[in-house]
């Protein structure tokens, strides 16, 4: 029965983790940013994951990608601009939480 209990939980921990990042990815739909990009493909711009993992080792990554969805950027994964996004500052930063932890 131990066994059974142990399983369970382990489930239930793997299913309240991916709560938080459907969640995001929802907003992202939301708000049109799945029009330019996708989690694992590039389409106009990056793909997220490759996002995620340019600024994996950037202590700064959270406020640099809050700023480009904000104002939008240049030049960072080529030369199509990315506008700048109708999102809140709290939206910017859970939408850039998300795309760090893919």
């Amino acid at each position: 029965m131990k066994t059974m209990n142990a399983a369970t939980l382990v489930a239930s921990l793997g299913l309240l983790a991916a709560f938080p990042a459907a969640a995001d990815e929802a907003m992202a739909k939301a708000k049109g940013c799945t029009a330019c990009h996708s989690v694992k493909a590039k389409l106009v711009g990056p793909a997220y994951a490759d996002v995620a993992k340019k600024y994996r080792s950037d202590k700064d990554a959270p406020g640099k990608l809050v700023t480009s969805i904000l104002k939008g950027s240049t030049g960072k994964f080529g030369p199509i601009p990315m506008p700048p996004n109708k999102v809140t500052e709290d939206e910017a930063k859970k939408l850039a939480a998300w795309v760090l932890s893919l």
